[in-house]
């Protein structure tokens, strides 16, 4: 997206953004640029993915005891407010650019996780559990956020319309239906319903994701993990590029350090990198002094510190919230935004690969 947003094929890349996409039947008409559909609806597939492992998450998972949630939901707490708040310090004064608070507050799991990868073998298995909890607090966050402060003028006939579909949903799962089918046949109908209604499409993806049993018959595999093992590949390999690609394109030619240091970019990239680490790693360490919390098995101050600063990696979450909080037009900041979010999300990467080999050098098997 960045070559194309910077070669001579730029204008290109643009219309092809632009490409209106229309879909009918009889009078009814859904009516977008391609970049909307990918927004809308690429990225509800991947909401729904992140619906289906909370759910998975909340019931036999990592977050199912209440003794391993108290540390990464504080974590996360501190992660969303003190980003938020140093974006709004530098902002304060600007509507339009004030409206882009939430940007700093997101991670991006696969990238913070990506990067323990390429860390190595020797990352404690605790500490990516730890960051995957905590992400995971981070995702429910955010989707909490979208559905409360990214929510247009809503339609009455619309939300309505998703009521019933709810409705029908709570009667299969209540019915123990395990075939996906007609869950996902409710499911369009429910994400147009939601793209109707004001209420921003991809959230439909988490809901319905909320109603998919995780039983299955007897003899049968989970409909839940089976829907979220076959995902997967599709959302990492298709959606989450074709997002990335729509979205990331920055024109450097008239990008200086005066555009960098302008409130928008700059809020964001304290956000991610200052404010992240002073948020996830402040409440975790008061949480853990005050015996609210106790650190991870085989898990350092270090390791936690890395973790936190791995936390201001935001792309994908951060670009989509920008992608709600900004208009798409070249006046409008969102072009700003993907400049801080892209630096911040860099800064804070290399950062936390640096803190997180020395807290790896600091436990009791390597010294």
């Amino acid at each position: 997206a960045m070559l194309l947003a910077n070669s001579p094929w730029a204008p290109w890349y643009d219309l092809l953004l632009d490409v209106p996409v229309v879909f009918s039947v009889g009078s009814f008409e859904l009516a977008k640029p391609l970049l909307l559909w990918i927004n809308d609806g690429l990225m509800a597939l991947f909401f729904f993915l992140v619906g289906l492992e909370l759910k998975r998450e909340f019931i036999e998972g990592n977050l199912s005891q209440p003794g391993q949630i108290t540390l990464p939901a504080i974590g996360a707490l501190g992660g969303m407010l003190i980003p938020a708040l140093c974006y709004i310090a530098l902002n304060y004064d600007d509507v339009t650019a004030r409206n882009g608070w939430a940007i700093p507050t997101a991670t991006d799991i696969a990238f913070a996780l990506g990067i323990l990868a390429i860390i190595g073998r020797n990352v404690p298995l605790q500490l990516k559990v730890f960051l995957t909890s905590l992400a995971i607090f981070d995702d429910l966050g955010a989707i909490i956020i979208i559905a409360i402060f990214y929510t247009e003028q809503l339609s009455l006939a619309s939300l309505i319309v998703s009521s019933v579909i709810l409705v029908l949903l709570f009667i299969l799962n209540k019915q123990k239906v395990t075939s996906t089918s007609p869950y996902i046949f409710l499911g369009v109908v429910l994400w147009v319903a939601v793209l109707k209604s004001g209420v921003h499409a991809t959230l439909a993806g988490v809901i319905l994701a909320f109603f998919i049993p995780i039983k299955g018959a007897e003899g049968e595999p989970s409909p839940l993990k089976s829907l979220e093992h076959n995902l997967h590949a599709c959302v990492a390999f298709i959606v989450l590029p074709i997002f990335a690609f729509a979205n990331a394109g920055i024109n450097f030619a008239s990008t200086g350090l005066e555009q960098l240091m302008a409130p928008v970019p700059l809020g964001i990239i304290l956000g991610l990198v200052l404010g992240k680490q002073l948020g996830v790693f402040g409440f975790c360490f008061i949480a853990i002094k005050l015996g609210l919390a106790k650190l991870p098995e085989r898990v350092n101050w270090w390791l936690l510190y890395g973790v936190a600063l791995l936390c201001g990696v935001g792309f994908t979450m951060s670009l989509f919230i920008g992608s709600l909080a900004f208009e798409q037009d070249a006046s409008s900041p969102i072009y700003q935004d993907r400049l801080g979010i892209v630096i911040g999300s860099l800064c804070s990467g290399i950062l936390a690969w640096f803190v997180i080999r020395r807290g790896i050098r600091e436990l009791p098997e390597n010294i």
